[in-house]
């Protein structure tokens, strides 16, 4: 056997210290940090992630993605790493994309006793992810240079020549936007989807970098070059960023007055949180698990700055008056597993249209 002294000294240094342990029958601690791929905005969850490392002495070390290329640029990692997580825990800010990396066996099952109060159409049936606290996509307009009278009511509305030049969109290939044309093409059919699509492209819908800059856009009531722009599809936490921000802007819930058992109606895209199947410290993944899930996480994002709903009925929450009645809004029937299969023919369509 080599030598001790014949180590360099701070190896010797490491080597004392685990063989101390081992004799006193003290193995050395493991992980003591959970690594998180987060696609929700930054500064809605560095609150949460800093409760989380109060309460449980693990530091929950997060990846954040852009707001330009919200949620794909991380799902496109862990799909690249599949053989070699580096990842522990996928909090992400929709539920499509969530829904391919487990048809690729990519999440790892957990059913959190967090997860229980939760309805089923929350929870994956293999208990791969569980969906928490939700946004609606919903129409922002400017109401300087919309009038009462002439606001859109449905999503539909937006191809009417009356807002052409007028309308914001962010890319269509990302984020909660992708996920909403996914879920129109299942809803629509994806004939009828990619006419409502084609008519906003000839309608001149102006595409910004994100749905905050969408939103602010509609608050200026200008693009940064100078172009008008009376209206956008967002998403609530965005707008409600403005309303905060006092630009004179007005939500509304899109396609709120169908009939009873229409499929179109408002979108509501909640968070999903899942294990990353083979992940370096699974012990610790299922205790940030829990605690994401927790009554106290979901009330703090429904009151905190993002406003968003919570899913589990047990939270009580107080919600701003700009989306008080967001619960009345007539919900978008939506299969997201249906909007699933859709999604790379929606993905294609969409690149062919926007990209160029």
């Amino acid at each position: 056997m080599r030598p001790m002294r014949s180590f360099p000294r701070p190896i010797r240094g490491a080597l004392l210290a685990l063989l101390t342990a081992a004799v006193a029958g003290c193995p050395p601690t493991g992980p003591s940090r959970v690594v998180l791929y987060c696609a929700q905005d930054k500064e809605f969850a560095e609150g949460v992630l800093g409760e989380f490392r109060q309460k449980t002495g693990m530091e929950a070390t997060p990846k954040f993605d852009t707001e330009a290329d919200k949620s794909v640029s991380l799902y496109v990692e862990l799909v690249k790493d599949k053989d070699r997580p580096r990842c522990d825990v996928f909090w992400n800010n929709e539920i499509v994309s969530t829904i391919r990396l487990k048809r690729q066996g990519l999440l790892e099952p957990y059913d959190s006793p967090s997860a229980a109060p939760y309805p089923a159409t929350a929870k994956d049936k293999d208990h791969c992810w569980t969906a928490f606290a939700a946004r609606a996509r919903v129409l922002l307009v400017n109401t300087d240079l919309v009038k009462d009278a002439d606001r859109p009511k449905s999503l539909l509305d937006l191809t009417d020549p009356k807002w052409k030049g007028r309308i914001a969109m962010a890319r269509p290939q990302f984020g909660t936007t992708a996920t909403q044309a996914a879920c129109l093409f299942e809803v629509l059919g994806p004939e009828r989807a990619k006419a409502f699509y084609r008519g906003l492209k000839d309608n001149g819908v102006q595409l910004s970098p994100g749905n905050k800059q969408a939103a602010e856009w509609v608050g200026r009531g200008r693009t940064p070059a100078g172009s008008e722009v009376a209206v956008a599809m967002t998403d609530t936490d965005d707008s409600l960023e403005e309303i905060k921000a006092g630009s004179h802007v007005a939500i509304i819930l899109p396609d709120r007055d169908e009939v009873p058992g229409a499929r179109i109606g408002t979108l509501f895209l909640p968070n999903t949180v899942a294990i990353i199947r083979g992940c370096p410290n699974p012990d610790g993944a299922r205790k940030l698990v829990d605690f994401l899930l927790s009554a106290g996480v979901e009330k703090e994002l429904a009151e905190g700055p993002s406003h968003q709903i919570p899913l589990n009925p047990e939270v009580k929450a107080t919600l701003p008056d700009a989306i008080k009645d967001i619960r009345a809004a007539h919900p978008m029937a939506v299969d997201f597993e249906r909007a699933a299969d859709l999604w790379d023919e929606a993905q294609t369509f969409l690149r062919d249209e926007f990209a160029r």
